[in-house]
């Protein structure tokens, strides 16, 4: 295996790896394919913003992160508004007496949609420390010239893992065509949602 080959490998890996952890921005995407609803916008934005993420992990941004504790405190309260609203909301749409359709789900307009998943991206502290210092100081070891492949290994996972979410999740809607199964998805969006904010908070208080 040649050297470029094994640095693709080595950031792909690394990026599944990270990535196929269910957080709220996977959810989001899962939501949205569920809905049929500006799934390749969406797709496509999350995959880019992670590609620059990547990019500038391995372009130094890690180390500079790392160096600075109070920002990441500051996008940690940020981060855990965002997804306490989030989830409340859910929850408040689970509550809702008669069934939903999967048609009702999802954000209806596109600006709103990527919107939403810009908040769900970059007031996420932990993508700045998988993606950015993680994925960065991993970057980092490679020989400088192999930087740049280890980097387009990782952003392809990403687009690959976004890929399958969104259009894959066509495969559960016979499942959520039933009575109330749209109910229980935002119940269970609503409590990641505001675990995830609960985590963050006690991240900023240790």
């Amino acid at each position: 295996m040649s050297d470029s080959s094994a640095a693709f490998l080595s950031g792909f890996a690394l990026s599944a790896a990270l990535i196929v952890a269910i957080g709220a921005q996977n959810l989001f995407v899962l939501r949205q394919g569920l809905a049929r609803r500006h799934v390749g916008p969406v797709v496509l934005f999350c995959a880019a913003a992670d590609a620059v993420l990547i990019a500038a992990g391995v372009g130094g941004a890690g180390t500079l992160l790392a160096a600075a504790p109070r920002l990441s405190g500051a996008l940690a309260l940020g981060g855990a508004a965002f997804l306490a609203c989030y989830g409340v909301a859910a929850l408040r749409r689970a509550a809702t007496p008669g069934a939903m359709a999967a048609e009702a789900g999802g954000e209806r307009s596109l600006r709103r949609a990527l919107a939403t998943a810009a908040a769900f991206t970059f007031l996420n502290p932990h993508v700045y420390l998988d993606t950015v210092l993680l994925m960065g100081v991993a970057g980092s070891a490679e020989p400088p010239a192999l930087r740049p492949v280890f980097a387009l290994g990782a952003a392809g996972a990403s687009l690959a893992w976004f890929c399958a979410l969104g259009f894959g999740a066509r495969a559960l809607r016979p499942l959520l065509a039933r009575p109330g199964a749209w109910r229980v998805l935002d119940a269970l969006v609503g409590l990641a949602m505001l675990s995830l904010a609960a985590s963050l908070l006690a991240g900023v208080r240790a």
